[in-house]
């Protein structure tokens, strides 16, 4: 199992493409975490930055789909998108997950 990490720069745009990936079928959830403070250089500006978490649980077999999704629906030019392998899943969430995609 793979949880996928992205931002985004308000809850709309969240929630959007939480349910586009949901519904598309690419993860079987997304969990959205509201108002944090994100603080990156951009083109030479130093940015202090409100945007919301995304965390994505997917399958390694649809981590490629998931990202295109992603990059084709966001609204940065340079979304992140960071993926962590999971070394343990609960056999009941995983067989649940499983059965979502």
């Amino acid at each position: 199992m793979y949880i996928v990490f992205t931002t985004v720069s308000d809850l709309a745009e969240g929630e959007s493409l939480a349910e586009k990936i949901v519904t598309e079928k690419v993860a079987a959830c997304v969990q959205i975490l509201p108002k944090m403070t994100s603080v990156y250089v951009w083109k030479g500006e130093l940015k202090n930055e409100p945007e919301h978490l995304l965390l994505i649980k997917t399958l390694e077999n649809n981590y490629d789909e998931l990202e295109e999704l992603i990059k084709e629906n966001h609204s940065y030019d340079v979304p992140e998108i960071i993926a962590v392998e999971s070394e343990e899943v609960a056999d009941g969430y995983f067989k649940w997950m499983s059965s979502r995609l």
